[in-house]
């Protein structure tokens, strides 16, 4: 993983937090991941006025490679959030990570694909960036592998 590749991903999940759809927490997320052959799958929370049933960012990106066929390309991931300002764009200079529900979805593309994710947290605006490893963020993960499915 390269510094630019990073940038993209950041960048891309910026991008993607503009469509975010959250009128009730008023916090935008953006992810994006990074596949096998450069392309760049993204995905933004929706909120839904029955809250258990909002979405995360990570949550949609993941089922949008899903639905193209496509889970077990992903190589690494990048994401942001941060609270809305007037205009609906995320805000924030403190690098958001997955929540746990996030993680645990992100394993499951990681175990099938056959990596250790690396992940990438950035702040909505500025440059910080923090990166780990999924296996960091989600140590002993449950997943695929446990069902003995590969």
């Amino acid at each position: 993983m390269t510094d630019t590749e990073a940038t993209r991903l950041i960048a891309a999940a910026r991008e993607a937090a503009r469509h975010a759809h959250a009128p009730y927490s008023r916090f935008a997320v953006g992810a994006a991941l990074l596949m096998t052959d450069g392309s760049i799958v993204t995905g933004a929370n929706v909120e839904n006025a029955s809250y258990g049933l909002s979405l995360c960012a990570e949550t949609v990106a993941i089922a949008t490679a899903s639905a193209a066929g496509r889970l077990r390309e992903v190589v690494a991931v990048g994401v942001i959030g941060g609270a809305m300002d007037a205009d609906g764009l995320a805000t924030g200079t403190v690098p958001v990570s997955p929540c746990g529900r996030c993680r645990q979805v992100l394993n499951e593309a990681a175990q099938l694909g056959g990596r250790d994710l690396p992940v990438h947290c950035g702040a909505a605006q500025g440059d910080a960036v923090r990166s780990y490893r999924l296996s960091e963020l989600l140590p002993d993960a449950f997943g695929p592998a446990d069902l003995g499915i590969s």
